[in-house]
């Protein structure tokens, strides 16, 4: 598996394989076992899933740090792609990591999807 490389082609293959709303599923899951207090509708566009998780991520990390470490824990994202983020300048920070949670819960997905058509 390929991951994709921007938001944008992560959502269109979500949506090109008709697995976006897995995806929400899944980190709504993530969510809930990361203790974070947020949860998504199923049919939440792709643009405001985005911008509240980031938005979500900023107050993590600038309020409750260990949330956020939990959350990277829980959702699984790579400590080396985390370590390798230039910590300058937040908003994009938290847009480099809001990228690498939906894409880790994108491949999570994707690897069910397939598991189950083999």
């Amino acid at each position: 598996m390929a991951l994709p490389t921007t938001f944008e082609d992560l959502i269109f293959e979500a949506n090109q394989l008709q697995l976006y709303k897995k995806l929400v599923s899944q980190l709504n899951k993530d969510l809930v076992l990361a203790n974070i207090d947020l949860e998504f509708d199923k049919d939440t566009l792709p643009t405001s899933l985005k911008l509240v998780l980031q938005d979500t991520v900023i107050h993590l990390i600038q309020n409750k740090f260990s949330d956020y470490l939990n959350l990277l824990y829980q959702v699984d994202v790579s400590e080396l792609k985390i370590r390798s983020l230039d910590g300058e300048e937040m908003v994009q920070l938290s847009e480099a990591v809001t990228f690498l949670i939906l894409q880790r819960e994108w491949q999570k997905v994707w690897y069910k999807n397939n598991s189950n058509s083999i």
